[in-house]
């Protein structure tokens, strides 16, 4: 095996694929990244127990003298191209289980793995996929995957739940504290599916679409979901278990709804979380926020060791509606309201103690929901 290649392009490519190599494995054949070099081509492969990653790189600058397959040891490689300042870069199999590479005026030698051990990595069998605009995949992530769950205790909660209904797609989050919930229409109708695909994953995949601007190819069946793009095949694991029926907890109707200017609301949920207490079980910092009669909100926090903050904020339309008096965490508002592309949004008050709505005037397919904390 004998190739030489633009260093740019090189690593570029090396860093999609990187993201498929564990962090731990007890498999250490998988630290290794599978190097297959054909006449025009190169075509890259790691993977993990969630994720595999199979990347394709065919630039014009590729010159390939001799073909051939290996397996590296793929963080080390991926430190020396990203550390050599070399436009081109050769690289050389020597011997049988050893690699140079040649940058400018550096050598390195890499002692390989073997090839034959590293497992056929399975894509999907690919049939009809739905086919999704990568902003709208990384929308979808964006606006979903923060209000996933961080621990263990229910693992189907740290997964984002797509479920394809009434020809439009869901993507539903939720820690149990807080809900986020994105819809689409699809152009094409699909078959009905119900997968919840790891955060950890859509984090990743989300990094990579990045980098691109294209229509990403989505292949499910019950196991993995296959994101297939032009030169790039991710494929990931998906959660087993059933997901709740997040439909049946936000309610309907609101008999409290405020308008704000959002950038106005977030600053002033920032000051006034400075001295709020903290929750003893999620840790989050809870507020208060009350609708005075005379129609100005304020916010506020009450911290018995440090201190009180207080702040009024003025809506941004006519108050429907009661009164309402209400504890939050402001982690959870603040992250919702940054989720949202608009300029204005309301909270949708369904009572005191039941869970509220926020929604935004750009943003008609997203809601966000957040339960209320008791302070008495």
């Amino acid at each position: 095996m004998n190739f030489t290649i633009d260093r740019d392009i090189l690593l570029n490519n090396l860093i999609h694929v990187q993201k498929g190599l564990p962090v731990k494995t007890p498999l250490p054949i998988l630290y290794a990244i599978k190097f297959e070099v054909f006449s025009d081509y190169i075509q890259l492969t790691a993977s993990n127990s969630d994720i595999a990653i199979q990347v394709l790189i065919d630039d014009k600058s590729l010159s390939v003298a001799k073909t051939g397959k290996i397996a590296l040891p793929g963080r080390y490689f991926i430190d020396i191209i990203r550390k050599v300042a070399a436009q081109r870069i050769e690289i050389a199999l020597q011997e049988e289980r050893l690699l140079v590479i040649r940058a400018d005026r550096s050598e390195f030698k890499l002692k390989l793995m073997d090839v034959e051990d590293y497992p056929d990595v399975d894509f999907l069998d690919l049939s009809e996929p739905i086919t999704v605009s990568s902003e709208t995949i990384k929308e979808i992530i964006k606006e979903t995957n923060f209000a996933t769950a961080d621990n263990e205790k229910r693992p189907i909660l740290t997964g984002v739940n797509l479920k394809y209904q009434d020809q439009r797609i869901y993507a539903v989050a939720t820690d149990s504290y807080r809900l986020s919930q994105k819809s689409l229409a699809l152009r094409a109708s699909s078959e009905g599916f119900n997968i919840v695909i790891p955060n950890k994953s859509l984090d990743e995949l989300s990094k990579i679409l990045d980098h691109v601007n294209e229509e990403v190819e989505v292949y499910i069946n019950p196991n993995k979901v296959l994101f297939k793009l032009n030169k790039i095949l991710f494929q990931t694991r998906l959660l087993e278990g059933t997901y709740p029926d997040t439909f049946k907890i936000i309610p309907t109707s609101f008999p409290t709804i405020i308008s704000f200017n959002k950038e106005e609301l977030l600053a002033a949920v920032d000051r006034v979380s400075l001295l709020s207490p903290r929750d003893r079980e999620s840790n989050y910092n809870i507020i208060k926020l009350t609708l005075r009669p005379d129609q100005v909100v304020e916010i506020s926090s009450t911290n018995n060791e440090i201190g009180d903050a207080k702040e009024e904020v003025i809506p941004s339309s006519d108050v429907e509606g009661g009164l309402i008096s209400i504890a939050f965490s402001s982690k959870y508002l603040n992250e919702a309201l940054k989720a949202f592309k608009s300029s204005e949004v309301t909270l949708n008050f369904a009572g005191d103690i039941r869970p509220f709505v926020i929604k935004g005037n750009l943003d008609p397919d997203l809601l966000h929901l957040i339960l209320p904390v008791r302070i008495d």
